[in-house]
């Protein structure tokens, strides 16, 4: 977390630790586990609804739909809305999104680092 002396410079709706500030509110909608993997999903290319919903195993459609809306809201991902029967939506990174990925390539390479250890300590736990 970022000391008190490197926040001074910056509003209070940068800091992380206040439950009222907009970081936080920001980092807990991006830090969920759709977010994330629709994040990686959508890396540098642009999907189609059905398409990422095809890459993200296991996500519901209103899951999705929630956190598409949600990430187009600040401002991470783009919308397109194409004027065809049936309509044909698709979505990519914009540059913070993809400023984003970076972080997110890291906990995915950190999560499959630390598979067999985080394994391991589940397995001692609950024993």
């Amino acid at each position: 977390m970022v000391t008190k002396q490197l926040l001074k410079d910056l509003p209070e709706d940068a800091d992380l630790r206040r439950a009222d500030s907009l970081a936080r509110e920001i980092f807990s909608d991006v830090a969920n586990k759709w977010a994330l993997l629709i994040i990686e999903a959508l890396g540098e290319r642009t999907l189609r609804f059905s398409e990422l919903r095809n890459e993200v195993e296991g996500v519901s459609h209103k899951m999705l739909t929630q956190n598409l809306r949600m990430l187009e809201r600040n401002g991470l991902v783009d919308r397109k809305a194409h004027p065809t029967v049936p309509p044909r939506v698709e979505y990519t990174l914009t540059d913070p999104g993809r400023a984003l990925r970076t972080a997110v390539d890291v906990i995915c390479g950190w999560t499959q680092q630390h598979l067999g250890h985080i394994e391991s300590a589940r397995g001692r736990f609950d024993a």
